[in-house]
């Protein structure tokens, strides 16, 4: 058996921007990229045309939401540019490493998070104490996939050297993170059952 949690409002609490195409917009100036004046707009359009269930990395979305209204920028601009937008303050949750450490006692351990901004999965784990809690560490925007697509949990899985039905996965949206079960899996659902319990439901595990 092998544990795969979700991070975002599962493992930790972080205070999303409220408005991120104002918050993009502002770095972009800050990097003398010259914003359009229906930016809102643009950042509210698809762009970018990709397989049902694939991952839009963000800084893709921002330069062609930019390219659109024919704003030419550096991908390595646009990049930074969202990565600093995107820089929440982190918060873990109650016993979240608690619950971490007690999957690690029954088998391999790992991060499956829906993310499409570059580094902020790193950072948080950093700001929230969990670096190196995790033998592996999945995101969409890593491996092109969004939960619940079957190919996210599929790579959670791989990355563990574990077959997708071995997996149960703890997360906090039976939309997304419920996706494990038409894989074979079984989903933990935070909140249903709080992650001290975890341990308990682990040990009860065939």
């Amino acid at each position: 058996m092998a544990v795969t949690f979700d991070l975002f409002g599962t493992l930790v609490d972080v205070d999303y921007p409220t408005d991120p195409a104002e918050v993009v917009a502002r770095e972009l100036e800050s990097r003398d990229v010259p914003v359009p004046d229906d930016w809102h707009v643009a950042y509210g359009e698809h762009h970018v045309e990709a397989p049902a269930g694939a991952e839009t990395p963000l800084p893709a979305h921002v330069s062609a939401a930019l390219d659109s209204r024919g704003v030419a920028a550096a991908d390595n601009v646009v990049r930074h540019a969202v990565v600093a937008a995107f820089d929440p303050t982190v918060t873990r949750r109650e016993g979240a490493l608690e619950a971490v450490r007690a999957a690690a006692e029954r088998g391999p351990v790992g991060l499956c998070s829906n993310c499409s901004v570059p580094e902020l999965v790193p950072r948080t784990l950093i700001r929230a104490d969990l670096r190196g809690e995790f033998d592996a560490v999945t995101t969409s925007v890593g491996c092109g996939w969004r939960k619940p697509h079957p190919s996210a949990f599929e790579a959670a899985a791989d990355a563990l050297g574990v077959a997708p039905d071995a997996l149960v996965h703890v997360g906090d949206d039976p939309a997304t993170d419920g996706g494990i079960v038409d894989v074979g899996g079984r989903l933990f659902d935070v909140t249903q059952t709080p992650l001290s319990a975890l341990a308990g439901e682990l040990e009860a595990e065939p």
